[in-house]
Order: C-alpha cells, then structure tokens, then sequence
C-alpha cells in the first residue's frame, strides 16, 4: 500500500497508540497545524479508558473516574485550547468508600477537605501531623505542576522550562524528595499503625501500583489529596468514552487522520532518528513503511524497546530489562437490576477482604458502580466493575486458563455478595477480563496497565522522560511523569507538544 498523503507543507508527525495521552497530543498538535496521522491496534479509541457494550450496558474499560476537570485542570485547560466543551460529570463524593478487613463501616475520602479532615482524624488518631505533611506537599506540588514543569530535564530547554516553574516555595519539598509513605509514617511514630498503613496500601495501589513502604512521598501527597476541593475526582456522564470521542472529533476537524485496526510493528531509525515506521493493516494484511518527522509512542516503555529492536540504545534497554515487574489486573463487569445495588451506594468502593493475603491477588476489590440516568444502564438497570492488580505471569503460563478466569470471576463475584445483592435473578450479564485480555486489546506488553510504579526510580527528577535518546522520538502515557490516569497521561502529552514546538 502506498504511503497515506500527509501534507507535506506541514510537519509530518506520527502517534502510534489512541490512548488518552496519544489522542490529546495529536489532537493540540493537528490544532497547531501539524500534519498529524494516529494509528491503533483496537477497534476503538480510548486504550484502557475506552467501553465496550453488552445487552444494553455499557462498561468502562479500566478507567472509570476522572481528574482534571476543574477550572484550571489539565482537562479544562487542554479543551479549551481545542475549543471543545468538556463532557458533562458529576462529583466523586466521596471519591471512595473504603471496606478495612473485617469491618462493616467505610472510610468514606469526602471532597469536602474539612469534612475529610473530621473523618480521618475519627479513624486514625494521632496521624494528623502526617495528613498535614501531605497536604503542605501537595500544595507545593500541585503550584508546581501547575506552571508545567519538565521532568525529567533532557536539554537545555527542558531544565529551563523546569527552572522557570521553580518558585520559593517549592523548595519545601525539597527534603522529602528521596522520601518514601514508609518513610514519612516512621517519622511521625506511627510505623505500627496497621489500619492506617493497610488503608494507606489500599489507596495507594490505586495510584502508584505500589504499597506505601515503597510509594515515593510526593507522589502521595498529590495521589491521596487531589480528591479534596477544589481539585476532585469526576464520574462522567455517558461512559469514559466521551472523553476520547471527543479529542478525536477535534482532531479530525483540524485535519489530522485516525486509523484503527492498524498495528505498528516498528519504529525505522536512521542516523540516530526516527523517521519512519512499518505498519500493519490488521484487516487486509497489507503492510506499508510510513515516513515522519515526528514520532510519539504512546506506549508503554516496554513496548517501545520493542517497537525499537536492535536500535535500541543500550543503557535505556538495560535499564528496562531492569524494572521490578509491572501488575497486570482482573477485571469483573457485572449488568445488574438496580434491586442488587444499596440504595446511595457510592460511585467507587475498595474492599479488602484479607489483610494476609498480597494485596491484589483478589484479596482486594475496587468496585466502581453506575449512577441512574448515568448512560450506562437502561432504567431499573445497573453495572457494577470490580478491579484487582493481578501478576500477570500465571495467566500466561497456565495450563487452564479457562478454568483460572471461571474461579477468579466466581470469587469476586462471592466477595462482592457480601456487600451486593448478587443472585441468579438479579446478574444479568457477566464478563471478565485478565491480563491475557487487556494484552488483546490494549496492546500493552503481558497486559500490564498503571505504569511502572511510582518508587522513588521511577517517580518525577527520576524517571523516564518524554524525551527518548532517540532524535525526534517522543514517549507519552503512564510510564513517563506523572504517571497514570487520564489527567497524568494528558499532562505527559502537554509536555511534548511544548517540547516539538520548542524544536521546530
């Protein structure tokens, strides 16, 4: 097949992946007037904050809350310069209600910061003086973030960029830098505060895909604050879809081109550059070399090595080999009558069943739930999603996979009759995903999802930056700063539409 006609007046850029990060660079960089081509695998845009639709339910993916949409927030500044409305969303409030092993009331994360403040010091006396370092470490970050910083600095024009995001202020955080949650809880002498640090585990696997032992500090004090006003957590009316469905109906208007069912097989380099890559229809077969003088990898860094083959640099090789191992998740979507659901049952809950156990090999649910009239669900209707970060390596190596899935979906679904009324008469449609799932669709090597885990190598000054060692090769998503979820990826994004244009 012979190259698709981007203009050649303009400069002609690449993004390989449809994900939130991938569509927003696109999207502000077609708005800019660069010829702009995207290519997916899946059969629709959106990566792991896209839907699929069952007998009348419509399940998100992975993703299923989102930050950033507040006046100011990543979202809203990042549609506004698209002159796009935001989609219409309600507030997480609260954010989550959290289940501790054996306990019938929640920990409820209100948005309201006082209200919040009440509730914490209810359930965790003495840890005050801990909640305060956070917040006065979220403030500093979140001014910082703010006026988009580079990290981690490549050049001269990205520690520029940072030196001029670096205020007075931000030097509070200074000291915690190489800070751990660990570390903070054993400063403040609550290092045998079990229910905190099992509560602090719970919420931060959520984020950072770690424990708190090792969850880097000031990516805590910004992963367990944004809840609170007047940031906050939204629920999307519609699905999660809405949300790429519009950054692609942006791009589109501005010129640029989307093609799914097309897979990227490889990245060309030439003299130290990326200037091409070989792609696969994935309907016909027919496979075709495209050329580019931009090329955005939305990716995860694993696949990029690959995508790279023999050109890729050593050292970054080396140090991808050497990564601690990234989770995978099982997922349990679940069409229910709204008789199963509690009457003001909260759009997000995590349950942990068994505090021995390692969190994530189904010991622990994050369950998010539709709202009436929220688009997911006819009327009487409703879905329920529960979530657990899973190792990915028995689902590849089972020798009944069939038979793992069928037990993993059965003890969610025994787990979550604990809290909803889950009979025969009352599931409707019931579906699970594994890591071998989120492989298919998503593309993600082994189906890993979140990012590589925000420990102090890989968090922010010290983690992999948008920047490649490879000329005119950018990475954007959830292994690069800071780190997953819609608002993170899109923030990644940001970066290296400012870091092209900088170049050009």
């Amino acid at each position: 097949m012979p190259s698709l006609s981007l203009n050649k007046k303009q400069s002609r850029l690449i993004v390989i992946g449809a994900g939130i990060g991938g569509l927003t660079a696109a999207a502000l960089l077609a708005h800019k007037g660069y010829s702009v081509l995207i290519l997916d695998q899946a059969l629709v845009p959106g990566g792991c904050a896209s839907t699929f639709k069952r007998q009348g339910f419509t399940f998100d993916v992975g993703a299923t809350q989102v930050a950033g949409l507040e006046p100011g927030g990543i979202h809203d500044r990042i549609f506004s310069e698209l002159g796009i409305e935001l989609p219409a969303a309600t507030f997480c409030d609260p954010a989550c209600a959290v289940y501790l092993p054996g306990e019938s009331t929640p920990i409820n994360v209100w948005r309201d910061p006082e209200k919040w403040q009440q509730e914490r010091q209810k359930e965790f006396p003495r840890s005050e003086p801990f909640w305060q370092l956070l917040a006065t470490l979220f403030k500093a970050s979140w001014e910082f973030q703010g006026r988009d910083p580079v990290l981690p600095p490549r050049n001269l024009w990205d520690f520029w960029q940072l030196s001029q995001a670096v205020r007075p202020s931000t030097f509070i955080s200074a000291p915690f830098t190489l800070f751990t949650v660990g570390d903070a809880l054993r400063l403040y002498g609550l290092r045998n505060d079990q229910r905190l640090r099992t509560f602090l585990d719970l919420q931060l696997k959520l984020y950072s895909q770690v424990s708190a032992e090792e969850t880097a500090l000031l990516y805590a004090a910004t992963a367990l604050s944004v809840s609170q006003s007047p940031q906050g957590l939204y629920h999307l009316q519609g699905s999660m879809q809405v949300l790429s469905n519009r950054l692609v109906q942006s791009l589109e208007r501005d010129g640029g081109k989307l093609l799914m069912c097309h897979t990227v097989e490889k990245i060309n380099v030439g003299n130290g550059q990326a200037n091409s890559v070989v792609i696969r229809n994935q309907k016909t077969g027919e496979v075709w070399i495209q050329t580019a003088d931009y090329v955005i990898a939305n990716v995860t860094v694993q696949n990029l090595v690959d995508l790279l083959g023999e050109k890729a640099p050593s050292r970054y090789k080396q140090r991808v080999a050497k990564l601690p191992p990234a989770s995978g998740a099982f997922v349990v979507y679940l069409g229910v009558d709204a008789s199963a659901i509690p009457y003001h049952c909260p759009p997000h809950l995590q349950f942990m069943y068994d505090i021995k156990g390692p969190i994530g090999e189904n010991n622990s649910l994050f369950v998010s739930v539709s709202h009436p009239g929220d688009g997911r669900a006819p009327a009487g209707k409703g879905t329920i999603i529960a979530s657990s970060f899973v190792d990915f390596t028995p689902w590849w190596n089972t020798q009944d996979y069939q038979g793992l899935k069928e037990k993993f979906t059965q003890d969610a679904i025994s787990k979550l009759s604990q809290y909803f009324y889950l009979k025969p008469e009352t599931i409707i449609h019931v579906e699970a995903a594994t890591p071998l799932t989120f492989a298919h669709y998503t593309g993600r090597e082994k189906g890993i999802v979140g990012g590589i885990g925000q420990r102090i190598p890989t968090f922010g000054p010290f983690g992999f930056a948008n920047r490649t060692p490879i000329n005119n090769l950018w990475l954007v998503g959830d292994s690069t700063h800071p780190g997953e979820g819609t608002a993170g990826v899109s923030y990644s994004a940001l970066t290296v539409v400012r870091q092209i244009q900088a170049q050009k």
